[in-house]
């Protein structure tokens, strides 16, 4: 900790004791609280700027004692004294620092989608049947991983192939700060294997995409319905089976964008239209995001890339066990686990290497 970074710290607090003020207006006017969406928000956004002046003032008043203490130091000439005083010091100075930590860590921004469900999405990508298949693999690993987190997955909309892989597959994914934890999967993701098709032993290189979607709200999102063209038509299985006789499968168009949702997986229509109004939804939000990105490509990359799809972000080496995430350039030789479920062992290293720019980010200004 020091001076510059006390300078824009504090700063830094002296706009957000603004914000503060303005927050408690709005929490409190009725009109406010009758939009219940936008007044839980600044709620929120109350309560976390709240904590941080907590904070701010306890290290404020730590540094005064602080700096009292050390003038006692100089000026005591008795040695019980000093004695007493380089105690109080060393305890005033663990206190800073602790309080210190404290405060980077509230500072990080916050970003309102951490704590909203998803919309996972996996494509198969080069590869052919081996890169449905690899679509599959990776489609049971977040099943698995879901289990472990004791969230809730529920499969939205499925294509599967002949051979039993998929390619396309999309679900919903609903629990405690499920965004925050699945951001960074968004990617191309690359296998390296001997397909369970070739006879020479020879290893090929497929891919899959993956698509992480906050889900949004109809607060987040607003859809005119005259903007949506819906189409309905029979559901089918692999090699064109129908699965039913009605037309229960629902296909939305968003015409001003030109998105297409279909959803043919649940038996009624009605569900269907509710399923791929979602998917829309999702996609809608994310579409917007990746615009207001666009317009401020001049701020640098995070450290754990951006999420993009078109970024290849990881891959799993079979012959070899190895996983390894290219952002940050960690390699795990535990494959066999990580495929069944145990993605801890990478997404715990890519939110503390965000975390830990962000951090960097708040201390430099």
């Amino acid at each position: 900790m020091n001076s510059d970074e006390l300078k824009l710290i504090d700063e830094h607090v002296d706009e957000l004791r603004e914000r503060y003020s303005q927050l408690n207006e709005l929490i409190s006017d009725p009109d406010m609280i009758a939009q219940q969406g936008k007044w839980q928000k600044h709620v929120k956004e109350h309560a976390r700027i709240e904590d941080i002046i907590a904070i701010y003032d306890q290290l404020s008043a730590a540094r005064e004692n602080l700096d009292e203490a050390e003038e006692l130091a100089e000026e005591s000439s008795d040695s019980q004294d000093a004695e007493w005083i380089q105690q109080e010091i060393s305890s005033l100075q663990a206190e800073i620092n602790s309080l210190w930590v404290r405060l980077q860590e509230k500072l990080v921004p916050v970003d309102e989608r951490d704590e909203k469900d998803v919309i996972l999405e996996i494509r198969a990508g080069a590869g052919g049947d081996e890169a449905s298949l690899f679509a599959s693999d990776l489609f049971r690993m977040y099943s698995r991983y879901v289990e472990r987190q004791g969230w809730r997955m529920e499969a939205i909309s499925t294509n599967p192939t002949d051979v039993g892989g998929f390619r396309e597959v999309i679900a919903s994914i609903s629990g405690d700060e499920v965004y925050s934890t699945l951001r960074f999967e968004s990617g191309v993701h690359r296998v390296q294997r001997v397909p369970s098709t070739e006879s020479g032993g020879r290893i090929h290189t497929s891919t899959a995409t993956v698509a992480v979607l906050p889900e949004a709200q109809e607060i987040d999102v607003e859809i005119d319905p005259g903007d949506i063209e819906i189409d309905t038509f029979q559901a089918s299985g692999p090699g064109g089976q129908h699965v039913n006789k009605t037309e229960s499968a629902v296909r939305l168009t968003h015409t001003p964008t030109g998105i297409v949702v279909s959803c043919q997986d649940e038996k009624s229509q009605h569900r269907n239209r509710a399923q791929a109004l979602k998917i829309l939804r999702a996609r809608l939000l994310d579409r917007y995001e990746r615009q207001q990105q666009e317009k401020m490509a001049r701020q640098r990359r995070s450290q754990v890339g951006t999420g993009d799809r078109s970024e290849r972000i990881r891959t799993y080496n079979f012959p070899q066990n190895r996983v390894t995430d290219h952002r940050i350039e960690v390699t795990v030789r535990r494959l066999d686990a990580v495929m069944d479920g145990e993605l801890s062992l990478l997404i715990d290293e890519l939110r503390a290497a965000r975390k830990a720019e962000l951090l960097q980010q708040v201390v430099s200004g």
